[in-house]
């Protein structure tokens, strides 16, 4: 798990696990206390800040980029602070866009075709965006918004060792490891929502344009974490690591 990569809402969904869980009950019980008892959950709500969106035409890459920068800093002056006032280790995450990963990125041997897509590495801690015409033809949606929301996700369980835990778990099948890069990913995915929330009601947004965001997301447990993260606005509702198998499936 050297590096992540998300390539759309719609289309970036690790596949559910094989089988069914009891409701009650996790197949693969997580032990290590640095990801089901982390400092992070105990730190509280994020606290409300303002964000406010760029202008983004249609295919113009440009003002995209910047677009998504500004996040990035409303990420940075939302998530800084926060961290540092919970005694958590704190760095800005770097950022770059591309218009394909150089071969062996981050240990990775994949090539993708897609032509929008966003990747985290951990080595260097670095975010990297490759526009392309699927996110750039409707812009004035949330999908970029969220995008850098949960791919800063990834920054911070790097930050507060959430990642490199995650990364050293062993798994004795491909299912256990299967729902374990599962966990990962659903935690950023809440870790995005809780982001949000903070900001929220962006200037101009609606309750609608947040539905249509919801509305990419086809799989249920997905959409569960995203919604348990708006709904709060605190990290400690993004524990995926204690939850039941079939909250993760």
């Amino acid at each position: 798990m050297k590096f992540f990569k998300i390539a759309a809402l719609a289309c970036a969904l690790i596949t559910p696990l094989a089988g069914t869980a009891s409701a009650n009950a996790s197949v693969f019980p997580v032990k290590n206390s640095v990801l089901t008892k982390n400092a992070l959950y105990e730190a509280g709500p994020l606290p409300p800040t303002r964000c406010d969106e760029l202008p983004v035409e249609p295919y113009n890459a440009g003002q995209a980029r910047a677009y998504i920068d500004e996040v990035i800093r409303c990420l940075e002056n939302t998530w800084g602070p926060y961290l540092k006032k919970a005694g958590l280790p704190y760095e800005p995450v770097k950022v770059r866009y591309v218009k394909r990963l150089p071969k062996n990125y981050c240990g990775s041997d994949e090539e993708s075709s897609r032509d929008s897509e966003a990747w985290y590495c951990d080595w260097d801690r670095t975010l990297s965006f490759k526009l392309g015409s699927s996110w750039l033809a409707s812009p004035s949606d949330l999908l970029l918004f969220n995008e850098a929301a949960l791919m800063y996700g990834y920054h911070v369980q790097k930050l507060t060792g959430l990642y490199d835990a995650g990364e050293d778990l062993r798994a004795g099948s491909k299912a256990e490891h299967h729902e374990q890069l599962r966990r990962m990913y659903l935690q950023v995915e809440c870790l995005g929502g809780v982001f949000i929330q903070s900001v929220w009601p962006l200037r101009g947004r609606t309750t609608e344009d947040w539905n249509k965001v919801l509305g990419y997301v086809l799989d249920d447990n997905v959409k569960h974490w995203i919604r348990a993260g708006f709904r709060t606005g605190d990290p400690g509702s993004c524990n995926t690591w204690s939850a039941p198998s079939s909250k993760v499936a």
